[in-house]
């Protein structure tokens, strides 16, 4: 059996103006702490003009982008770095919660972006990456 895609409908009329909106992408800036990254962000969009209409998952661009701004000016660890620490160190989520004691659901949580992990935490994973023979200390603790 075939599995049907979701198609997503091509124009939309804006609630507000009444006016037909067309599917999209535009340049949209993210900035934090003074840097920015320009990313091009989906949506429904008039035909002159940038103000636009986002639904589903059309702001996570605009979500990863921040996300990687954390990871440059705060060494915040984005869904993706934790997912390749993880993956580097041969642990489950279930096991890597475990280990660093944040609890089995955590790192699920980590790499979908739902939460961000704490301080501790961000830097364990750091040191981590760096000496992955670290794990067998953290098992033997």
């Amino acid at each position: 059996m075939a599995v049907m895609e979701k198609s997503i409908p091509q124009t939309m009329v804006s609630p507000e103006t009444g006016e037909t909106l067309h599917r999209g992408v535009r340049p949209f800036v993210v900035t934090y702490k003074g840097k920015s990254i320009t990313v091009e962000l989906p949506g429904y969009y008039p035909v002159n003009g940038d103000e636009g209409i986002h639904v589903g998952s059309d702001m996570a661009v605009s979500d990863a982008a921040l996300r990687t701004l954390k990871e440059e000016i705060e060494g915040i660890p984005s869904p993706s770095t934790i997912r390749r620490v993880r993956r580097k160190l041969k642990l489950s989520q279930r096991e890597a919660g475990g280990l660093l004691k944040v609890g089995e659901n955590a790192f699920d949580k980590y790499e979908r972006g739902l939460i961000e992990p704490s301080g501790p935490t961000s830097q364990l994973l750091k040191l981590l990456e760096r000496h992955p023979e670290l794990v067998e200390d953290l098992r033997s603790t």
